[in-house]
């Protein structure tokens, strides 16, 4: 703002506005230090930066079979960026509902796609658990975690690995809640050989059983762990 005295008489002028009295020096400057901590200047407009909230970020480990052994990759789960997602993901692992299930629908420089369960029963209990959305945050980059969806408030267990920037997916609504930050080569190891040939109706009314007898190479989720 120039020098101490311009400083103050423009903090001075700025706070009468604000509260209709004068300030001493020494407590407008705190005031003035306050407002430069949560505003920028930029060419003579002041702007107001958006106050950073906490996180609490917490990651995943996933051991999944391939066609040649196993391999693990970790999430980053990020609440901030879509709180309802984030609380359901924590929920279906606390559950377990991804225990055996299948990454049923693989297109190649696209996304994987899992989240039906192997038990047509606990697949039952979950279908039509809808979930409200979240407001996009984060753009759907390579290793981005998204709730699948067939409109709006429609998520509930399926989900995709992003294989590329598909930024495409923002403006649709898909709200990226986590991030692969290790093991992004297991997750391009997945099989796609089958693409998108499973029908996820006979997956949700049979489970592992229609997958095991027509699909028997899909690779699979053998565990995950949550982690701080």
């Amino acid at each position: 703002f120039g020098s101490s005295i311009f400083s103050y008489k423009l903090g001075n002028l700025c706070v009468r506005k604000l509260f209709g009295f004068f300030l001493s020096p020494s407590m407008v400057r705190g005031i003035i230090a306050l407002l430069c901590a949560s505003c920028s200047v930029t060419g003579g407009a002041l702007s107001l930066k958006p106050v950073a909230q906490a996180d609490n970020a917490w990651n995943a480990e996933f051991t999944v079979q391939l066609l040649n052994g196993t391999g693990s990759f970790t999430v980053e789960v990020h609440p901030a960026w879509a709180p309802r997602g984030a609380a359901r993901f924590r929920e279906l692992l606390q559950q377990g509902v991804f225990s055996d299930a299948r990454f049923f629908r693989v297109v190649p420089n696209f996304m994987v796609q899992f989240g039906i369960p192997g038990n047509p029963d606990v697949a039952a209990k979950w279908r039509d658990a809808d979930l409200e959305d979240d407001d996009v945050r984060q753009s759907n980059l390579r290793g981005y975690l998204t709730y699948a969806m067939a409109g709006p408030n429609t998520r509930t267990t399926q989900m995709f690995i992003n294989f590329k920037n598909n930024n495409f997916l923002d403006d649709q609504g898909f709200a990226p809640f986590a991030k692969v930050t290790k093991g992004m080569d297991v997750v391009d190891a997945i099989n796609a050989e089958y693409r998108e040939a499973p029908s996820q109706g006979m997956i949700q009314a049979q489970g592992n059983p229609y997958l095991e007898k027509n699909f028997p190479r899909l690779s699979f989720i053998k565990s995950v762990v949550l982690k701080a």
